[in-house]
């Protein structure tokens, strides 16, 4: 098995029908689950949705886990196709959470200057909404959540050069979704 030694006890302890080690379980993993579902939904009531599924979902199968993988990408694989099914359910697009945003680096802290990021972060959020989902989950899981491309690559189940070639794609989406507010930046304005 791939999992450390106290997961892997955890796991068998829940493949014998341990309520206990299951709780222990949902503990170690509820805030990433969370995380990963409100970044990809935006909204709060919808993320805890999508992790009460992840873990109705988790519950439901680990007694076939065999440790393959880790437990860890086991569980964003599950989140991510949760979020997806939502996504697919809805069919509107979801947007980021907050934190998306917070990678912008602003000089100055008057109130201008605080006005022109908020801006700055809705232009940003609104360009990041309107990219595919399997595009936007790159983005979630490389940014948001720090995943290597090989971890993201485990987690969407494609290659890791499937995981360079959407985030290449992202980029160069936003980068020409977001131009203007380089040329606003850089053409004096503030």
């Amino acid at each position: 098995m791939v999992l450390e030694g106290t997961e892997r006890e955890l796991v068998r302890a829940c493949q014998r029908g341990d309520r206990d080690a299951f709780r222990a379980l949902f503990e170690i993993h509820k805030d990433r689950v969370y995380s990963v579902a409100l970044r990809f939904s935006g909204d709060p009531s919808d993320a805890m949705d999508i992790a009460q599924d992840t873990f109705l979902k988790l519950f439901s199968c680990l007694g076939s886990f065999r440790g393959q993988a880790r437990l860890d990408t086991f569980i964003y694989r599950l989140v991510v196709n949760r979020c997806l099914d939502r996504k697919r359910k809805l069919r509107r697009l979801l947007p980021l959470a907050e934190d998306w945003a917070s990678t912008l680096r602003a000089t100055g802290d008057g109130p201008v200057e605080a006005l022109l990021r908020t801006q700055m972060r809705g232009s940003i959020r609104a360009a990041v909404e309107k990219l595919p989902p399997e595009l936007r989950m790159v983005i979630v899981l490389r940014y948001t959540e720090g995943l290597a491309y090989d971890q993201i690559a485990e987690v969407l189940g494609c290659s890791p050069g499937t995981v360079a070639s959407r985030l290449n794609r992202a980029h160069k989406t936003l980068e020409r979704r977001l131009a203007h507010l380089v040329s606003e930046k850089g053409g004096g304005r503030v």
